[in-house]
């Protein structure tokens, strides 16, 4: 079986994580969190960075005993039987093609304002371009990671400062509606979106030097980063312009550094929003490619997939099945219910990863099993506080998923 090439350091595999974390979602979720809790959704982003925290604990426990590819696929079918595995890597691998989507869309909407099938054509044009850079291999992906991940908090840094600044900043904008705690619920739920990234260290466990001691230290530091920024930014825009201005708004930072007064900032932040977009589709198109060969290996996906290039020694045949799925999705679905969707699926990716590391034994064990018991109740809340039309579409595709794995299992 080919294998792919451990290229990658420990800076590196934080690098790649930062640029899955920090997408279009820190530019776009707020907004949709302020809807449904007002200034509550500083609560509904601790509860998600909770969740996030004890998700990360977890996939970073098993990776240092399970350093392949495949994340928690793999610790799913090693810990709790293959089917399980299997639901944890369809849910990722449905739900970050999902994400892909998203980031394109996100991208073009940000790129251009006009018609809607421009936009759309420049989100293909995204994936085919990052999909060729991640056919070169993933050395080359991770460098071109780290100049998207500097810009992209270059940026970040700038609306902080602004709104800071800018003269509108005051504790009373913190006033008014926190919501009842379903909408703060349902909060942490939409802001869980902007945080789902980390699991892309673990899918990296083939291609990352000394991976028992890199992986689970990168996952916590970039976790731990984002966390960070991510309150930066709550807290500052919030204090600039209150809940209520960027209410349901789809472009929340820009809202804020033109009420600071510094209009002359919003190109930044939208080319901003157009490179977190481009850094994070580029490392989740690769992260969707390396699942989907793990499980071609075990034939739980067509074999066809499970073909490593004979130069680049990337998952080519995975990542162009990929890109094609994502371009046909770009084109045709809506970027809200693409959320809600991909939502689900990365949920229950998570769930799994949690009830696995709960099995691990003392000798493997890095943090109490405590956090995998917060970790799975947190991921069950959170999909349901999802709307009925995402839950039933990930149902759905689910069954799907499981119909196609046993008539792949009977005509083997």
């Amino acid at each position: 079986m080919a294998q792919l090439a451990r290229r990658l350091t420990t800076s590196d595999a934080v690098t790649v994580g930062l640029g899955a974390m920090l997408g279009a979602g820190v530019f776009s979720a707020f907004g949709p969190a302020a809807e449904a809790a007002g200034t509550g959704l500083l609560v509904g982003l601790a509860i998600a960075a909770g969740v996030a925290y004890c998700n990360a604990v977890a996939s970073a426990q098993l990776a240092a005993v399970y350093p392949v590819s495949g994340g928690t696929y793999v610790y799913g079918r090693e810990r709790l039987g293959p089917t399980w595995g299997f639901l944890a890597g369809w849910g990722f691998v449905i739900g970050k093609t999902a994400s892909c989507a998203a980031m394109a869309l996100t991208l073009g909407a940000y790129a251009v304002s006009g018609h809607e099938w421009v936009q759309r054509l420049i989100g293909v044009a995204a994936v085919v371009v990052l999909t060729a850079a991640n056919y070169r291999g993933v050395a080359k992906t991770a460098l071109l990671t780290k100049v998207l991940v500097a810009a992209t908090l270059a940026v970040l840094g700038l609306v902080v400062v602004l709104a800071l600044t800018g003269g509108m900043a005051s504790s009373t904008n913190l006033e008014g509606s926190w919501g009842d705690p379903y909408d703060v619920l349902q909060a942490a739920g939409l802001l869980f979106f902007a945080f789902a990234g980390y699991a892309r260290i673990a899918t990296l466990g083939e291609e990352v030097r000394d991976p028992e001691r890199s992986i689970p230290r990168a996952i916590v530091v970039a976790l731990s980063i984002v966390v960070a920024v991510y309150l930066a930014i709550g807290v500052s825009v919030l204090l600039a312009v209150g809940a209520d201005a960027i209410a349901g708004a789809p472009d929340p930072l820009a809202i804020a550094v033109d009420a600071a007064g510094a209009g002359w900032a919003e190109p930044v932040v939208r080319v901003g929003a157009a490179i977190a977009s481009l850094g994070a589709l580029l490392v989740l198109i690769a992260g969707v490619g390396r699942t989907s060969l793990a499980m071609a290996r075990e034939g739980d996906l067509p074999r066809v997939l499970d073909a490593v290039h004979p130069r680049f020694r990337v998952p080519h045949h995975a990542e162009v099945a990929v890109a094609a799925v994502v371009a046909v999705l770009v084109l045709t679905v809506d970027l809200r219910g693409v959320i809600g969707f991909s939502s689900f699926g990365v949920l229950t990716y998570y769930a799994v990863a949690n009830a696995s590391a709960w099995t691990q034994p003392v000798e493997q064990r890095r943090w109490p099993r405590a956090f995998n018991v917060v970790g799975l109740v947190g991921c069950v809340v959170l999909a349901f506080t999802l709307p009925v039309d995402a839950v039933v579409a990930g149902l759905a595709m689910f069954a799907i998923g499981l119909g196609g794995r046993w008539l792949l299992r009977r005509t083997a």
